[in-house]
């Protein structure tokens, strides 16, 4: 038996992280943990590395660090405790890293997730971010690492999935006619602009399918999420805008889908469990168990599509016009609405106007092409600024 591959989980305590552990648990002959990071929920990360016995920690700050550490001290766990931005590339590179999960929510994953391609690594990509602010650096350095990327999220998974084995980023060539990524809808999927002007972050957060954290259950609430998925698609794929559709599928059953130009259509179907895609990217071109139920096709009483209201959610629109003007105006989007939503989640705006600080940034900072990492962090962050004075003045 080859020994177990090394992995690196960033952003370890979120849902992703949580459930990719889950999965390693149960292959301990194939996966070995050697890294795992959080940023300030430093009682899972205790329990997590009690379990899990890995070499490196990372944490956000000095003052997160000692202390975590001085819990490993009395607990007889042995690790090194890092912490800060830098620690994150640090553990994404180690060369007994194999693979890295790459879960840090957010613009913040990128730079380990960017580090992660240049090193070489095999990259479990949950970070849409990465793609959505970077997506040409990021893919030249995908390439130029000589890394292998494989989706993570539900969509791509299942895009990936139905693609040929021998896909090369050549859509003509595979006579594929347009990829079909589904959405649940989000639990506003009915309600009436009327309803929503009253919508409390409790209420954004609670999901009719899937268990995500507050930020990613906003973003589905908006159909933001959507519309970041169908960017990172169109690098992920190589995928013309145009060639790429959206349905509302609520029972997230079939969780997306490839068109061809014979008239077939390859889906994935599967209960709506990360686990699966996890899995999927952990052990590919393998399948493994993942602690998921198989689909029960003969309790399903309905499969249903609906188009997208873009009227109601408009970031989805916004998300196919950061597309369509290129350059940084994706990495403005997301930095937008990054802001806008810890704002709604604070209390400080409200549901509806997300989008409006989104689209008022969008049309007030530049969307001139970025041809760094720092010159692209540097309009992240006036587009932040940009969008906080706008959330001011709602």
């Amino acid at each position: 038996m080859s020994k177990p591959q090394g992995i690196t989980v960033l952003g370890a305590t979120g849902s992703v992280g949580c459930n990719t552990l889950d999965v390693i648990s149960r292959h301990p002959e194939r996966y070995r943990v050697v890294a795992l990071t959080a940023h300030r929920q430093l009682d899972k990360l205790f329990e997590q590395a009690c379990r899990f016995r890995p070499e490196y920690l990372v944490v956000a700050d000095e003052a997160s660090a000692l202390a975590l550490q001085a819990r490993l001290a009395s607990s007889g766990v042995v690790a090194e405790v890092l912490h800060g931005p830098e620690a994150l590339i640090q553990v994404a590179t180690l060369p007994q890293v194999d693979a890295v999960m790459a879960a840090i929510v957010g613009s913040a994953g990128l730079p380990s997730a960017l580090a992660a391609a240049c090193a070489g690594k095999r990259i479990l990509l949950a970070n849409k971010e990465s793609l959505v602010v970077a997506g040409r650096l990021f893919m030249d350095a995908v390439r130029a690492g000589g890394a292998q990327l494989l989706p993570v999220d539900s969509e791509h998974s299942a895009i990936f999935q139905s693609l040929p084995a021998d896909y090369a980023g050549d859509p003509d060539a595979s006579g594929i006619r347009n990829i079909i990524l589904t959405a649940s809808g989000g639990p506003f999927r009915s309600r009436s602009a009327q309803e929503m002007l009253n919508v409390t972050p409790e209420d954004a957060c609670r999901h009719p399918n899937w268990s995500m954290g507050r930020k990613i259950s906003v973003d589905s609430a908006t159909l933001m999420n959507k519309g970041l998925e169908v960017i990172e698609a169109r690098w992920l794929f190589n995928v013309a805008p145009s060639r790429i559709q959206v349905a509302v599928h609520p029972q997230s059953v079939i969780h997306s889908m490839v068109q061809y130009k014979d008239g077939s259509v390859l889906a994935q179907l599967g209960s709506p469990d990360m686990r699966t895609p996890i899995a999927c990217a952990l052990a590919w071109p393998e399948r493994i168990e993942a602690g998921v139920e198989s689909l029960d096709f003969f309790s399903l009483s309905d499969l249903s599509f609906e188009k997208p209201d873009l009227q109601r959610f408009p970031c989805l629109r916004l998300a196919f016009d950061a597309l369509e003007t290129g350059g940084d105006a994706p990495a403005v989007l997301n930095a937008a609405n990054e802001a806008a939503v810890a704002a709604f989640l604070d209390g400080r705006l409200r549901f509806v106007d997300i989008a409006k600080v989104v689209e008022e940034t969008m049309a007030g900072v530049s969307a001139a092409a970025s041809d760094t990492l720092e010159a692209l962090l540097a309009k992240d962050a006036e587009a932040r600024r940009f969008a906080e004075g706008r959330v001011a003045a709602c």
